[in-house]
């Protein structure tokens, strides 16, 4: 299991993007996590599972906005395990 701390930037608050992440999530259901909205008006989503599934869970979510994402920075880590599905924070 791995986690994913990602930072994304751009048009990321106000369009949905939130809201989307935990649509995106629940339908492969094999991703947990949270989203949340940052002060500097970027998002911060973290992302535990599988390497594979949350790189096609990013694909989906960078596919779905792709004009509105300007930059998403990727922080790999050691899965946590303390998820049970994936919220808006």
């Amino acid at each position: 299991m791995k986690k994913a701390v990602v930072r994304f930037r751009g048009t990321v608050q106000g369009v949905g993007f939130r809201f989307t992440c935990r649509d995106i999530a629940e339908r492969l259901g094999n991703v947990t996590g949270t989203v949340e909205n940052l002060s500097d008006r970027s998002v911060e989503l973290v992302a535990e599972g599988e390497g594979k599934d949350i790189i096609e869970f990013l694909k989906k979510i960078q596919e779905y906005f792709e004009t509105y994402i300007k930059s998403m920075e990727i922080e790999w880590e050691v899965a946590e395990g303390k998820f049970e599905g994936f919220e808006i924070k």
